[in-house]
């Protein structure tokens, strides 16, 4: 069975100063009580990337489809030394686009429903007035940033702040706002977990606006949401239960959707993806948005090793993604229902049985083997920041482990391998988000590569973390394959004849 891909987007937001102050690394030092985080706290800043930077690194042009992937694949490494040429930095690329900070805490201030996040006057209305001149943010969320509401003076801040619990939103090193906390005794409703949430929905929401534009769909005709990314909403009786879709698909102005969220760390969107083709499927649903917001945790999360290395500290924006899922008509990629990989409770957490599960065991009962995939896409993260801090090239890990597996099933030969992983793998262009970078953001470098006949299969991949949660020592993982539309083959097979 066969599902749809009729659109998609990609979107980061730069968060540099929010990131400094509220990341997670950041956070946790500030607040540790150790003199050695000092110097850490104190250089910091020196490493930031400006927006300017960040619009020139190839790959945060590569996620948003500034440039092509095949494009990013040929460019010369490291990236950071090489920017990219003025014309190839854009803010909008062809998924999305890549939002200044001042911008997106006017987006954040204008998901608030509840008088969280105040902003000073004159920053609230400069910042509105960008805001409008985005060709997603609609009239009535730019009428949001400038409620009375939310618009104090920066004496006020100073007091939510200094005698509320609240927390200092900053841009151009000044505070122009606070997230005041949503309760004074609550643990999930503190000013730091609303900003990561509030974050996280407004990331969301500008993800579907751009997923809306891109597909020309109107608003009124998306059926549901589902929302998977790793944040968990909720106060202290239920401190995950959401539902980000819903809240998303509210300020989006999709009045006719309804949604729910699913979770499971970097598996999340791939486990989402699934459901969400189940359900168009089963017709339940006919225009389905996965959707997921990023995560002002995993900001300079790896920036400890990058400012003692010297070397810019990258993780500075927040990401977030969308996928337009709907009945197959022959003339659209399809995701394929029929070949899921799932990492069982007892496949246990070796690399090798982990890669097995995702990989051979799907595709074998499918009567197809490891070269009938063009490009693997598992876990994505950009190695300039993963290899300072120890983590490696994981994306290159996770190709050679596959070649590997393909050469013990008889796949492909033992000298074959360096071909194979040259030419199935997939190199590494997304923030450390967590979920962001789990198989998903290939789905649009993959639809076009297919559209232009250039591949015809890719596999998308996700793993998660489930330790992290405590409950268990278990792993997870999912895998599902993106195909040629049915047309496109037909019209293939019937040129070789």
């Amino acid at each position: 069975m066969k599902v749809g891909i009729k659109s998609y987007s990609y979107c980061l937001n730069h968060a540099p100063e929010t990131g400094s102050h509220y990341g997670g690394t950041p956070w946790e030092a500030f607040h540790s009580g150790k003199e050695q985080e000092q110097e850490y706290l104190e250089n910091l800043p020196k490493f930031l990337q400006s927006y300017d930077q960040a619009l020139h690194y190839a790959p945060n042009q590569t996620y948003i489809g500034g440039i092509s992937y095949e494009e990013f694949e040929s460019l010369k490494t490291p990236w950071v030394d090489n920017p990219l040429p003025d014309e190839k930095a854009k803010r909008y690329g062809k998924f999305g686009e890549l939002m200044p900070e001042d911008e997106f805490l006017g987006l954040i201030s204008a998901c608030d429903e509840f008088e969280l996040v105040w902003l000073e006057k004159s920053f609230a209305e400069k910042v509105s007035a960008k805001l409008a001149e985005d060709p997603v943010i609609t009239e009535a969320i730019v009428k949001r940033v400038v409620r009375s509401k939310n618009m104090h003076e920066i004496s006020e801040i100073d007091t939510e702040v200094k005698e509320r619990a609240g927390l200092y939103l900053y841009c151009e090193g000044k505070p122009v706002g606070c997230i005041r906390s949503g309760h004074p005794t609550d643990p999930c409703l503190t000013a730091h977990v609303l900003l990561e949430n509030l974050a996280g929905k407004a990331s969301g929401v500008l993800a579907l606006l751009h997923l809306l534009k891109n597909s020309g769909l109107n608003p009124n005709d998306l059926d549901f949401v589902i929302e998977c990314s790793e944040e968990g909403a909720g106060d202290v009786g239920q401190r995950a239960g959401g539902n980000f879709a819903k809240a998303i698909a509210e300020v989006a102005g999709c009045v006719n959707a309804s949604g729910c969220d699913v979770r499971g760390f970097c598996a999340g969107p791939v486990n989402a993806m699934i459901n969400a083709a189940a359900q168009v499927a089963s017709g339940a649903r006919k225009n389905i948005a996965v959707v997921a917001g990023g995560s002002i945790p995993k900001l300079y999360m790896n920036s400890r090793d990058h400012v003692k290395k010297n070397l810019l500290a990258l993780e500075d924006c927040v990401g977030s993604f969308a996928v337009l899922l709907v009945p197959d008509d022959g003339t659209m990629p399809v995701m394929r229902l029929d070949v899921l990989g799932k990492h069982t409770v007892g496949a246990g957490g070796a690399p090798q049985a982990v890669t097995s599960a995702l990989t051979f065991e799907p595709l074998q009962a499918a009567g197809l083997t490891f070269s009938d995939v063009d490009r693997y896409a598992p876990e994505l993260q950009n190695h300039e920041i993963t290899e300072p801090a120890g983590a490696g090239n994981v994306p290159l890990a996770n190709i050679k482990m596959i070649a590997a597996l393909a050469v013990m099933k008889k796949a492909i030969e033992k000298a074959d391998m360096m071909k194979f992983i040259k030419e199935h793998g997939t190199i590494g262009y997304a923030h450390t988000q967590g979920h962001i970078p789990a198989g998903v953001p290939f789905i649009g470098p993959a639809f076009e590569l297919i559209n232009e006949g250039k591949i015809k299969r890719a596999m998308i991949i996700g793993k998660g973390s489930l330790f992290l949660a405590r409950l268990t020592n278990l792993a997870d993982g999912a895998s599902f394959l993106i195909e040629a539309p049915e047309k496109v083959e037909a019209q293939a097979a019937a040129s070789v004849s």
